[in-house]
């Protein structure tokens, strides 16, 4: 079996407070190379947090987690900072692009906020936004501003930008919340033809739609993750 890209085991979340809030409790979870999973579950029920944990903007209170193999609960910010730039692209409901900004300049300031992107040279960042765009069918769009887009067109706009440092997990949350649903459907189109290219992909969704296009489904409610 190739080596997981998540290992969560036993992982807890504890906010202080009068009494703590237990966010996530005692929480294991295993996604493997070209996995597409959903996670699912209602409002307060320990999703955001636990997103926040996978995308390493977080720390568990207690527990293990390895990212392609590399324990992230004892590494320092720094170290947690360049493994989430290397290893992780994130997709959000909102699209997060510059309105000033060509899509292709978007895609490419990815790499202004990646550690080590110096080293890949920025005389090549333009081909390497090309080729992202071209992986989720905008090479029409790279000179356009963000406004002359669709909603979909934005939201893949915004999953170029996300690939860009090839990463091994695609984080997404929420990411179909603002389309209708034509575009929703091309956008889970997209993440099916990503999934087929080898990228692991992680949904946490509340949208029935949505989650049943993944190949696992877990729930997470008052903390606890159950697989489905």
């Amino acid at each position: 079996m190739p080596e997981p890209v998540i290992a969560l085991e036993a992982v807890s979340k504890e906010f202080p407070s009068d009494p703590p809030v237990h966010a996530l409790s005692d929480v294991s979870l295993v996604v493997r190379p070209a996995d597409y999973l959903a996670i699912v579950g209602p409002s307060g029920s320990g999703k955001s947090t636990l997103l926040n944990v996978l995308g390493l903007l977080d720390r568990p209170s207690s527990g293990s987690y390895l990212l392609d193999g590399i324990e992230t609960t004892r590494l320092r910010d720094g170290e947690r900072t360049r493994l989430r730039g290397s290893r992780i692209g994130f997709v959000f409901q909102s699209f997060h692009l510059l309105s000033h900004r060509s899509v292709a300049e978007n895609v490419m300031l990815a790499e202004v906020y990646q550690s080590g992107a110096d080293k890949r040279g920025r005389k090549d960042r333009r081909d390497r936004a090309l080729r992202a765009l071209d992986r989720v069918g905008l090479s029409h769009r790279v000179d356009f501003l963000p406004d002359r887009l669709s909603g979909g067109e934005r939201q893949r706009a915004a999953i170029a930008r996300a690939l860009m440092g090839g990463p091994s997990l695609l984080l997404c949350d929420e990411p179909t919340g603002n389309l209708d649903s034509r575009n929703t459907d091309a956008v889970l189109d997209l993440f099916d033809d990503l999934r087929d290219q080898g990228l692991t992909i992680v949904v946490i969704t509340h949208e029935t739609e949505v989650s049943g296009r993944a190949r696992r489904r877990v729930r997470i409610t008052d903390g606890i993750l159950v697989e489905e």
